[in-house]
């Protein structure tokens, strides 16, 4: 018998050829050769008969409501809850048997707790979907078992990111535990303690079954009246124009006949990206090995949970009364020819990759020295480029659903995911706030970049097992869109941040540039690793739960702008013109303001979805009508807006306007000006004698009032200035055509030097827009917020007759009073914290924080989180203010005071310019 110790050292000895030069320089690692089925962990029910050949095993219909495409876990789990929420008439195709591709060799674990709340209730809908829905509904057993989780930590940090995560599933009702080494040596004898800090312990975690999930899946959606069709695979995806130039999915093309729908699903896995340049789509995902090893029988393993070792970068999964021992390795090899006939496949395990895990799965528990293999598997699996799926209806074709690229956590997210995604494509939305796994997070020049594709998902894979920690940066794929500004801050030390594929300024370093680097792949694949790059070494400095070590600069930056003035680039704001016949009618129904004051002014406003939940944040500026003076200024003949939005989320933007303007038919032209203009905002009590000095205008209140806009001339450059404020102080946002950025940024320096002007970054925003009450979409704002439950009702046109999109939901809120509402902590204990905290009145979790950040001016960490009433009722101000409030930071509870709104400037009078 083969042992796993002396196996694998076996295997290493017969070691590959080295890498060609060409792998090296062009990072491919080598791609091995696939054999025929090996022997693997799972009863072959879904496969045992070869009827590859014989053709669909049902009729095809002649027409569908939606066509899901792929019969894994992500096309099971749609089809059964589109099925369940009603849609019916909907067809499942698989080109082989269910299960085939990737889901039929998962690993299928699942863990209950993560660091993310909606990743946290995705999960606890997989879980009741598998163990207990399906049972319910078809008699099956899915093969759910519960054996419980174990995250090893061996050291503080590790453990302080599982206390963090413990503290969140207290909100959603998760048992989990810290255990000492001891305790966790009693709970798991055979488990190696002597190098642990200590574990966290989920008794509810637990394994599921890939064939016998989705046996019970397709019973249940047939129950139901869908339809379930193997051995039928798609040849193509017919794509229609419609009468407003809108392309629009037709038809589904099989060998055995075409299927009309609107609607098609892409479930295909990592054949997902195939799928869909059938349609015109671009699909941002890429292939590689993901292998997992299968012991022999290994005495007193049975009943053990299943384990986590991040720090090895291993998981053991039990099976029976064995392990299966995988994890994620630095340097995973791609698939760069993705095979068609790969159903039930496996590669060869290529030992040198795979052995790190062995080795830390040894040393973890030492009985599998002596252990023999009994299989291994390695199989295909989809990665993307930040490790998260990628969902909704694909920007180019509308009634394009993706559920695809799920990273080795199909099976684990499966549940979750599908329900949304049948609620995506019936209501035209998900109920949650799936923002993170829509494909409108990626701007469109990033989507079909193969650099970018395959570099930024290399690293997510690479780093899957590292700490989160909050002030993590990619060091894949950089510098791909960067600003007029970008040379003079790096020279002038700035330390920069990736958003939407931007370079954007986090923070100014003193003691000189931080560039980043050309990326090294960690030297993977024989490829030089980065030596003396400053930027990555400031970055692992920031590596911590504790106050960052650039906490003072920060500080000096936010304080700089209180006191004195600093500037800020934001010249990766989205920056959209709104024209057309019906550019009024449009701007009414999209923003929840009313925009339509005279040109001139500017309104910050919100978008809804048609749940009443806020898709944006934005400001819009009325123009004049007039000819086109482009980048500032586009041809109208009447109506037309100026849209500034967060360039972390202008693709998204873009494309709920977009849609929206579809929908309703509105005639407009929506344009995006995004690259031709930078913009700087200059902020502080003394930002208005500086500006003085370069623009061509009044600046005094009367003339130049908070809350409007108007084209003038900077240092000799015509540029659009607006008297506005993300950090709540007296200040003015230039926007530059991009050949005049320089000259104008220089004329605002030379003028601010006597004043002690600074440059300064989006942390210290984060600080000074926290402790101002501002929001940020995405953190305080969501897709399922209302602006209500928000504090932003000043923002809604509620008490004019103007109907807008969500206006309904909100109507029926103002009347019902709020079950969930946004509430400002603060904390005296000089204690950091990020998000995710969880919060207790009089003893009883009630939220989380959504943000956290530290106010230099208040001294104070300050928290916004929303919050409900555990009797369901309405969340008053007198529940708010009657209530003690602690905030758990880690296993540790802090007093806390609740506001319902910011301490700082309650009287709003500085944006005004009122410093007395």
């Amino acid at each position: 018998m083969a042992f796993l110790g002396s196996a694998v050292r076996r295997a290493v000895s017969a070691v590959r050829p080295p890498l060609s030069p060409l792998c090296r320089t062009s990072a491919q690692s080598y791609s091995s050769e696939h054999t025929k089925e090996k022997s693997v962990p799972y009863e072959k029910t879904l496969k045992q008969d070869d009827g590859a050949s014989s053709g669909p095993t049902k009729p095809l219909p002649r027409s569908v409501d939606a066509v899901v495409i792929g019969g894994g876990s992500l096309g099971c789990q749609t089809v059964y809850h589109l099925a369940k929420m009603g849609m019916t008439n909907v067809v499942l195709l698989e080109r082989d048997r269910l299960t085939a591709g990737t889901t039929w060799h998962t690993a299928g674990l699942l863990w209950q707790l993560r660091p993310s709340d909606v990743e946290v209730e995705l999960l606890a809908h997989t879980r009741n979907v598998i163990s207990k829905d399906l049972e319910e509904e078809t008699g099956l057993h899915t093969g759910w078992i519960q054996n419980g989780g174990l995250f090893i930590a061996s050291n503080k940090q590790r453990l302080d990111e599982y206390k963090r995560l413990m503290s969140l599933g207290k909100v959603y009702g998760i048992e989990s535990h810290v255990l000492s080494p001891a305790e966790t040596k009693d709970l798991y004898p055979l488990m190696n303690v002597d190098d642990l800090y200590g574990t966290l312990y989920v008794p509810k975690d637990g394994t599921m079954d890939p064939a016998g999930t989705c046996t019970t899946l397709s019973r249940a959606a047939s129950a139901r009246g869908a339809t379930v069709i193997e051995n039928c695979p798609v040849t193509g995806i017919q794509v229609r124009t419609d009468d407003l130039g809108v392309k629009r999915v037709k038809a589904v093309e099989t060998p055995h006949g075409t299927i009309e729908t609107p609607c098609v699903v892409n479930c295909a896995g990592v054949w997902a990206t195939k799928l869909g340049e059938m349609a015109g789509v671009k699909v941002p995902l890429i292939a590689m090995h993901h292998a997992y090893v299968v012991t022999e029988r290994i005495e007193g393993i049975q009943n053990m949970p299943n384990v986590r070792d991040h720090d090895a970068s291993v998981y053991l999964r039990l099976q029976g009364d064995a392990l299966s021992v995988g994890g994620y390795e630095q340097n995973p090899i791609f698939w760069d020819e993705v095979s068609d006939k790969f159903a039930f496949s496996l590669f060869d395990l290529d030992w040198d990759v795979f052995m790190q895990h062995i080795e830390g799965a040894i040393n973890r528990v030492p009985a599998l020295e002596q252990t023999g293999i009994k299989s291994t598997v390695c199989g295909p699996e989809s990665f993307t480029a930040d490790h998260k799926p990628l969902m909704g209806e694909a920007p180019e074709v509308r009634g394009f659903f993706l559920g695809c690229g799920f990273n080795s956590a199909g099976m684990m997210l499966g549940g979750g995911c599908g329900r949304e995604l049948a609620h995506w494509i019936i209501h035209g939305r998900p109920e949650k706030d799936m923002y993170g796994y829509d494909i409108r997070r990626f701007h469109n020049s990033l989507t079909d970049n193969n650099r970018w594709i395959r570099e930024r998902s290399h690293e997510s894979y690479a780093k899957n097992y590292s700490v989160v920690f909050p002030f993590d940066e990619p060091l894949a794929s950089r510098n791909m869109r960067k600003d007029p500004f970008h040379q003079v801050l790096t020279e002038q030390g700035c330390v920069f941040q990736e958003r939407h594929g931007w370079e954007r300024p986090g923070w100014f370093n003193k003691d000189g540039p931080a560039p980043v680097k050309d990326y090294d792949y960690y030297g993977a694949y024989d490829i030089k690793k980065n030596v003396h790059h400053k930027y990555n070494e400031l970055l692992g400095k920031e590596y911590t739960f504790g106050f960052p070590p650039h906490h003072d600069v920060i500080k000096s930056e936010c304080l700089s702008c209180r006191h004195g003035v600093a500037v800020f680039d934001m010249s990766y704001f989205g920056k959209f013109y709104l024209t057309g016949p019906d550019a009024k009618k449009a701007a009414d129904w999209l923003f929840t303001a009313d925009v339509n004051k005279k040109p001139g002014s500017t309104v910050y406003t919100c978008m809804l979805n048609k749940g009443g939940g806020a898709e944006a944040d934005l400001t819009v500026s009325r123009l004049e009508s007039g000819a086109a003076n482009l980048p500032l200024a586009p041809e109208s003949n009447g109506d037309a807006y100026y849209l500034a939005i967060g360039g972390g989320v202008a693709e998204h933007n873009w494309n709920h306007i977009r849609t929206t303007l579809q929908d309703q038919g509105f005639r407009c032209h929506l344009t995006d000006h995004s690259e031709d203009m930078g913009m700087i905002s200059i902020q502080g009590p003394k930002s208005r004698e500086i500006l003085q000095e370069v623009l061509d205008t009044d600046l005094s209140n009367e003339a130049f009032p908070f809350s409007t806009h108007k084209v003038v001339n900077a240092a000799g450059h015509q540029v659009r200035a607006m008297r506005l404020s993300f950090v709540g102080e007296l200040g003015w946002e230039l926007h530059i055509p991009k050949d005049s950025c320089l000259p104008v940024y220089h004329a605002v320096m030379a003028a601010g030097a006597k004043h002690g002007i600074i440059n300064s970054g989006y942390r210290a925003i984060d600080s000074l827009s926290i402790e101002k009450g501002y929001r940020h979409w995405h953190a305080d704002l969501r897709p399922d917020d209302t602006p209500l439950e928000a504090g932003l009702a000043f923002t809604c046109k509620l008490k004019s007759s103007i109907p807008f999109q969500g206006r309904d939901r909100l109507e029926k809120q103002k009347k019902e009073g709020l079950r969930r509402r946004i509430v400002c902590f603060t904390i005296d204990e000089k204690v950091p914290m990020f998000g995710l905290e969880a919060v207790f009145r009089n003893g009883v979790p009630v939220g989380h924080l959504r943000r956290s950040d530290y106010g230099f001016f208040i001294d104070k960490t300050i928290g916004y989180g929303y919050i409900r009433n555990p009797d369901g009722g309405v969340v008053s101000a007198d529940f708010i203010k009657s209530g003690e409030f602690t905030l758990e930071r880690m296993g540790v509870t802090y007093k806390a005071k609740a506001h319902l709104k910011s301490t700082f400037d309650p009287e709003n009078k500085r944006v005004k310019g009122i410093y007395a």
